[in-house]
């Protein structure tokens, strides 16, 4: 595809609505390091950014009544994918992940195909599934 007819140019920001907003906010900051640039208290909703990408957490209203995402039964984000920078930048946050109490690894980095990329893939508060690649 030419780059120059696509009408747009690249990803603002992802919201997700989580069940627990601290927790899920916490995962981010600690585990990713990205930095908190907005809130809005009685939304309740906070802003996040990595210098790239920004990403909006919304605490779900009902949380004990919510319906969890299932990626093979409901329409909608089936994944987060976000980018690493070597592949030995993702083996270290894989090693760092593993020691944390907050996520659920599904696999550890391996070969994305014959892409010749490397990635892995959680789930991270909020049961969302988070693939982080090196590129």
């Amino acid at each position: 595809m030419n780059q120059n007819s696509a009408k747009t140019r690249g990803v603002h920001h992802v919201g997700l609505t989580v069940p627990d907003l601290a927790a899920a906010r916490a995962f981010f900051v600690d585990a990713l390091g990205f930095e908190q640039v907005g809130e809005v208290a009685d939304y309740p909703a906070v802003f996040l950014n990595d210098g790239a990408t920004m990403i909006t957490l919304w605490q779900a209203e009902d949380p004990a009544n919510a319906i969890p995402f299932n990626r093979r039964t409901n329409i909608g984000l089936h994944h987060l994918a976000l980018r690493v920078g070597t592949t030995s930048d993702l083996e270290q946050l894989y090693a760092e992940l593993r020691e944390r109490n907050d996520l659920d690894i599904e696999f550890a980095p391996e070969g994305l195909g014959s892409s010749g990329l490397q990635h892995m893939m959680c789930r991270i508060p909020g049961n969302i599934r988070l693939e982080l690649i090196a590129v």
